[in-house]
C-alpha cells in the first residue's frame, strides 16, 4: 500500500473518530455503549488526577491529550499515539489538553487477551515469547489502519441491530491491526500459556478478586508455578511495583472510591479493604496522595461541587 497517503487518511480518520465519540458523548463525562467494551470520553476542561484499574484495553484518544500514571512512570497519548494495557494496573489518569472549543475526546476498548493468540494464529504468524516478561502497558504510533477500524467500530452505534454480530469481528480487526504494529510481543507475553508474563498476569487476577485478603507471596507464587524470586523479578517487570506495593494501591485506591462515592468514613473504608489497623491505613493513605484521608476527600468533593469534574 502507498505510504505516501498515511498523514492524510490519519487526519481523515481523527476527524471521522471525533465527530463520532461527540455525537455518541455529546455532554462531559464517561459514557457506557450498546457495544459493552467500548466507552467514550467527552471533556471540556482539565481534570484532576483520578486513579481506576485500566484492564487489558486500547485507549485512543482523537482529540486532546491524557498523561496515565503507573507507580513513578508517566504515559502520555494524544491523536498520535495510543495506550494499550495487557493486564491489570492500578494506574492514574489525568486530562492535559482539553478545553470547550477544543473538547477532549477518546475512547477506551477492552479486549480479552485470549483472542490474541486466536488472530495471530489466522494470521499464520508465530506468536513472539519473549524470554523475560516486560512491562504490561506501552504507548506507540497511531497508524491509519488502527484508527479506521476504530471507526468502523464506532460507526456501529448507529446501527444496533448490527452490534451483535459485527462488533465481534470490529473488535478482532482492531487487535490485528494493533498485532501489525509494535504491540505484538507485548500483547503475546501475556497470552502465552506457561510464560512469565502470562503466570504474573495470572497472579494479578488473583490479587485484584482477593485484595482485602492477607497477601501470601510465597504461595501466591506457587500458584502461577514460580520460585518466590523469579516471581518478584517479573512482577515488578510487568507492574512497576512489588506484589506487595500493588496491593496496596489497589486497597487506596478502592478506599478513597468508597469514600467518594458512598461516603464511608476513613475507618470503615480501611477495615472494608483488609486494613486491619486505621492508624496505619491513614499514614499509608496520606504518602499516597499527600493528605489525610478525610481532608483529601473533603477537598474533592469541593472540586466536583465547585465543576471541576474529575474524570478518569
Amino acid at each position: 500500500m502507498d505510504k505516501t497517503d498515511e498523514p492524510q487518511r490519519l487526519e481523515h480518520a481523527l476527524k471521522q473518530l471525533a465527530f463520532l465519540i461527540r455525537r455518541h458523548a455529546p455532554e462531559g463525562g464517561i459514557h457506557r455503549t450498546a457495544i459493552p467494551s467500548l466507552t467514550l470520553m467527552h471533556a471540556t476542561r482539565l481534570s484532576e488526577p483520578l486513579e481506576s484499574i485500566y484492564k487489558p484495553s486500547i485507549c485512543v484518544v482523537a482529540q486532546g491529550a491524557k498523561v496515565a500514571a503507573l507507580a513513578d512512570e508517566s504515559y502520555r497519548y494524544d491523536p498520535s499515539t495510543y495506550l494499550v494495557t495487557s493486564v491489570e494496573l492500578p494506574m492514574m489518569g489525568r486530562i492535559v489538553e482539553a478545553s470547550p472549543e477544543i473538547p477532549y475526546l477518546s475512547l477506551k476498548l477492552g479486549f480479552d487477551i485470549d483472542v490474541i493468540l486466536e488472530i495471530m494464529e489466522k494470521a499464520n504468524r508465530p506468536a513472539p515469547a519473549p524470554a523475560e516478561a516486560a512491562r504490561g502497558i506501552a504507548v506507540n504510533q497511531t497508524s491509519p489502519a488502527l484508527l479506521e477500524a476504530l471507526v468502523r467500530l464506532v460507526q456501529l452505534l448507529d446501527a444496533p441491530e448490527d452490534i451483535p454480530v459485527l462488533a465481534p469481528l470490529a473488535i478482532r480487526e482492531v487487535l490485528y491491526r494493533m498485532l501489525q504494529g509494535e504491540q505484538a510481543a507485548l500483547l503475546c507475553q501475556f497470552a502465552i500459556s506457561g510464560s512469565h508474563g502470562y503466570n504474573i498476569a495470572q497472579a494479578i487476577r488473583l490479587i485484584n478478586r482477593q485484595y482485602d485478603h492477607p497477601l501470601a507471596v510465597e504461595q501466591l507464587a506457587k500458584t502461577v508455578n514460580m520460585s518466590v524470586s523469579a516471581f518478584h523479578k517479573h512482577f515488578k517487570r510487568v507492574t512497576a511495583m512489588s506484589p506487595l506495593q500493588y496491593q496496596k494501591t489497589v486497597r487506596l485506591q478502592e478506599a478513597r472510591r468508597l469514600m467518594l462515592t458512598e461516603s464511608l468514613q476513613a475507618s470503615d473504608a480501611a477495615f472494608r479493604v483488609g486494613y486491619e489497623s486505621a492508624s496505619q491505613f491513614s499514614r499509608e493513605y496520606a504518602r499516597m496522595y499527600g493528605k489525610p484521608p478525610a481532608r483529601d476527600v473533603q477537598e474533592l468533593h469541593g472540586l466536583v461541587a465547585s465543576g471541576n469534574r474529575i474524570v478518569h
